[in-house]
């Protein structure tokens, strides 16, 4: 078995060590000068290769895992944005060839430059590739996302939502999104121990200073307090050296925290350097001896975060303090009006039982139909009827029964089985919008239907049936063998 695979389990400790491709050989030459120590305070050592951080042309992870001097036993990332399945499943063999059967599935952030509304960009959602990868490959190692760092019931809780769906498509771990505070590592932990077959879970942790307070602000998902910020600009008027310190500092203190809250490992993000390794490491002797507890390291924690003259800190956006298991929102009657009334049309049209439904399937399924240009025309007819209604773009694999018919096309990364971790209090990542998937959540919990949100797993769109009328292939005998209810076979409304 690999290190990481090793380490989790035998339920180790274990540091796996972010890459980030660039340009240059240093960066690289730094990694293997790191590896080569191969333990962090005797906690052995991973890496992980990330995908598409800063462009679709960055170096992929399977090439920049080719380029080591000494092959290393790689976590390979796998954004999904501006990618098709058909790009997922080409890359398992080349990864075969390599020796390599590790692999973290993600949506991926905003592809620069995708401006919805334009050249529409696709993103294979991280649930239905955990799908493809667990069916072709059953013995890798996946791992999977979850962000905990949201501070409202909606986008909190739907991608708690999400996550129970990425475990039974075939998550093996999760790594949360980067983040500081310790009452949402704690929800996220207790989140999982309630599940029937907990997995273990890793934090992507980095040093915070100003300066990468200042370039997170443009990362999604990524959540910093005004008062964190006036903590941190406060250091740095002291000195760039004293605010490096207290940096690692609290770097090493959040690794103890997480360790004692059970987590499997971190995530260790940021670290380019062997001096940045070696600063990090000392900061952990230090630290380790003094630390038995919560309770002394609670005191520890509390202090790094404090300053003379400087407002105490806290970690959540102002007014905004939502916790994992409260219920407060409730949909407006206009949304449940709208769900109660979709609902019954898909019943009567679509469930293949009643008189009209009968009568619309015998239609649409005519010979006549399959000629491309009666093909065509049922497609026009079919996306004026639901583009006005639910902001239909005909993917030809219609799935709102299973989102509680809001058209996951109108998400700009057309996400159906729930969020990305990007948004900030409800907004979407896009900033131009409320998250579709707020009020999804916001909905299923007001009308009793927030299993669909949580067992149905939606798969990918085939890519060659897009643009084309769904209502032939939800009547299709096919299709009426199997139960209405399954999510591959939602075709509809």
């Amino acid at each position: 078995m690999t290190p990481l695979k090793n380490a989790l389990h035998d339920r180790t400790f274990v540091c796996v060590m972010e890459f980030v491709p660039k340009p240059g050989t240093q960066r690289l030459a730094n990694l293997e000068a790191i590896m080569a120590r191969t333990q962090l305070c005797g906690w052995p050592l991973a890496v992980s290769i990330a995908d598409r951080v800063g462009s679709a042309l960055d170096l992929s992870p399977l090439d920049a895992s080719n380029t080591f001097a000494t092959p290393v036993p790689t976590l390979l990332h796998f954004s999904g944005k501006d990618r098709e399945r058909q790009d997922l499943l080409a890359q398992l063999p080349r990864m075969d060839a390599a020796g390599l059967e590790q692999l973290l599935q993600l949506t991926g952030d905003r592809l620069p430059g995708h401006i919805p509304g334009q050249r529409p960009v696709r993103y294979l959602e991280s649930v239905a590739a955990l799908q493809l990868v667990r069916e072709a490959r059953p013995n890798w190692l996946l791992g999977a996302a979850l962000n905990p760092f949201k501070y409202r019931e909606e986008e909190g809780g739907a991608q708690y939502f999400k996550a129970e769906k990425k475990l039974a498509a075939g998550a093996d771990f999760f790594i949360l999104q980067l983040g500081f505070d310790f009452q949402k590592y704690r929800e996220a932990m207790a989140w999982m121990q309630r599940q029937h077959s907990p997995k273990p879970m890793l934090a992507c942790i980095m040093a915070l200073t100003e300066g990468r307070a200042a370039m997170l602000e443009h990362v999604a998902g990524v959540t910093l307090s005004p008062s964190m910020r006036a903590l941190l600009a406060a250091e740095a008027q002291v000195s760039k050296a004293y605010a490096k310190d207290r940096a690692t500092q609290r770097l090493a203190l959040q690794v103890i925290g997480l360790r004692l809250l059970g987590y499997a490992g971190i995530n260790l993000s940021g670290v380019h350097e062997q001096a940045q390794f070696e600063a990090l490491e000392h900061a952990l002797e230090h630290w380790l001896p003094r630390i038995e507890n919560q309770e002394q390291w609670q005191v520890a924690w509390s202090a790094a975060w404090q300053l003379p003259e400087v407002p105490p800190v806290t970690f959540h956006p102002p007014a905004h303090a939502w916790q994992q298991g409260q219920r407060q929102v409730q949909a407006t009657l206009k949304e449940k009006a709208r769900y109660h009334l979709f609902a019954a049309t898909h019943h009567h049209l679509f469930n293949r039982d009643t008189l009209l439904s009968k009568a619309f399937g015998w239609a649409v399924r005519r010979p006549l139909w399959t000629s491309p240009g009666a093909a065509k025309l049922l497609h026009r007819v079919e996306r004026s009827v639901k583009r006005p209604l639910v902001g239909c773009d005909t993917c030809g694999q219609c799935r709102l029964q299973d989102t509680l018919y809001i058209c996951p096309e109108t998400c700009p990364k057309g996400l159906a089985n729930g969020p990305c971790g990007g948004t900030q209090l409800n907004r979407c990542e896009f900033g131009d919008r409320e998250c579709i998937h707020s009020r999804k959540y916001r909905t299923a919990v007001s009308v009793g239907q927030a299993a669909v949100l949580t067992e149905r797993l939606i798969p990918s769109v085939d890519v060659t049936g897009r643009h084309q009328s769904s209502w032939p292939r939800w009547f299709a005998p096919s299709a009426t063998d199997k139960p209405q209810d399954c999510a591959q076979q939602t075709y509809l409304s």
